[in-house]
């Protein structure tokens, strides 16, 4: 089901925009599709901004009280409460808090299951793809960040008036063979849930199931057999994007753009450095409210371990800026890496392993390349980090 650079584009902010400056094109079956420069693009540029089709809050924003709008997943938190929250102290008064731009006396909750949104357009842009007819069905356990995105994408069709313009737009995600599909499904259900496949199928179909799904949707009916469930799966693990959202990295942002005397500068910077220190000891490393979201354009883009590009998201929200990293020649690749910074740091053979594990591909980019023949250099440092890296996503993952 081949798309049109219209449709790949629909999702972004500026469409116009984004259709002068990028193109999606096929590679060849083992990449399938990529993003390519139509026009020379600087580094630091924003190449586009786009909106998911579906996100989801994963669900341990709640137990840790991380509070993010259910649609946008924008921070609900002032940026004065979160540092409160993340510092531990409760009495913390945060400079320039004209600066935070939540606006708690916007929040709504939907009537029926209460959960909390920024705004009231939030609140019926909700209704009106997923939440009026299918609420009671989007709070099943188990409640993944993978299980919420597949529900939300039945659910969006079910709802909308043009079903196959919806399942169109969700096919020109990434798929995979069925053999690497199971694979991708064990991997996210994690190696004690691997036999729970058919259980959470039959717990899915029954919560979403409908006949109305017999009209119109005769894509969207194989999701609710077992082979078309692991594809879900697979889909969600190969083309979900994290989001993490924080009002008070915004508010940060926005003071580094104040103009200060030279005075004001340096006791302000003393103060979000002594206030990050404060955050390190408390709370760690876990900052941000995080979710994940399924991006239309944005999947189109390869993996390298030198990337161009990557996906940021600076308006504490779900919108995915994707901007440039180096200058990028026209007709030229765009990509983004897969892997965070410190992973990229690593030996080739550990940067495999990961690839392999998690995306089901061996990287060609031009770093492996010229590294393929070096012997195995991986650390013991690296083998206990890949070992932590394993523990945590059996834990997160469901």
């Amino acid at each position: 089901m081949a798309a049109s650079q219209d449709v790949m584009l629909s999702f972004c902010v500026d469409t116009t925009k984004v259709c002068n400056c990028v193109e999606v094109r096929f590679i060849d079956k083992v990449k399938g599709k990529g993003l390519f420069a139509k026009k020379a693009i600087k580094k630091g540029d924003t190449i586009f901004v786009e909106r998911p089709l579906v996100s989801s809050q994963f669900l341990w924003n709640s137990q840790y009280k991380y509070k993010a709008c259910e649609y946008c997943l924008s921070a609900l938190e002032t940026a004065q409460d979160n540092a409160r929250r993340l510092s531990g102290n409760p009495g913390l008064s945060l400079p320039h808090t004209e600066l935070c731009k939540v606006r708690p006396e916007l929040h709504q909750a939907c009537p029926q299951c209460q959960v909390m949104y920024c705004s009231n357009e939030c609140r019926q842009a909700a209704a009106d793809q997923y939440h009026r007819d299918a609420w009671r069905s989007m709070h099943y356990p188990p409640e993944t960040s993978s299980i919420m995105l597949m529900a939300r994408m039945v659910a969006t069709v079910k709802q909308a008036q043009d079903k196959y313009c919806w399942q169109k737009l969700f096919f020109q995600l990434c798929s995979r063979a069925a053999n690497e599909e199971e694979e991708i499904a064990h991997k996210l259900l994690g190696e004690k849930f691997q036999g729970h496949l058919t259980l959470l199928q039959t717990l899915f179909t029954t919560a979403l199931y409908d006949d109305h799904l017999n009209m119109g949707c005769p894509f969207t009916l194989q999701w609710f057999t077992l082979e078309g469930f692991r594809s879900l799966f697979a889909l969600v693990g190969t083309n979900g994007q994290g989001i993490g959202t924080s009002s008070l990295s915004q508010w940060v942002q926005a003071c580094d753009a104040l103009e200060l005397t030279s005075q004001q500068r340096e006791q302000l910077d003393s103060f979000i450095d002594q206030l990050y220190k404060d955050i390190e000891k408390e709370t760690g490393d876990f900052l941000n409210c995080e979710g994940s979201g399924l991006f239309l354009l944005q999947s189109s883009c390869n993996h390298s371990c030198i990337p161009k590009a990557e996906a940021s998201f600076p308006n504490n929200n779900f919108l995915l800026h994707l901007s440039a990293l180096s200058d990028i020649s026209p007709g030229e690749e765009i990509c983004i890496s897969y892997l965070d910074c410190c992973q990229r740091d690593r030996s080739c053979h550990s940067r495999q392993k990961l690839l392999r594990e998690n995306y089901l591909f061996v990287c060609s980019c031009p770093k492996c390349v010229s590294q393929m023949d070096e012997l195995d250099l991986t650390s013991s440092e690296e083998e206990e980090e890949e070992e932590e890296d394993d523990m945590e996503e059996e834990i997160t993952d469901v």
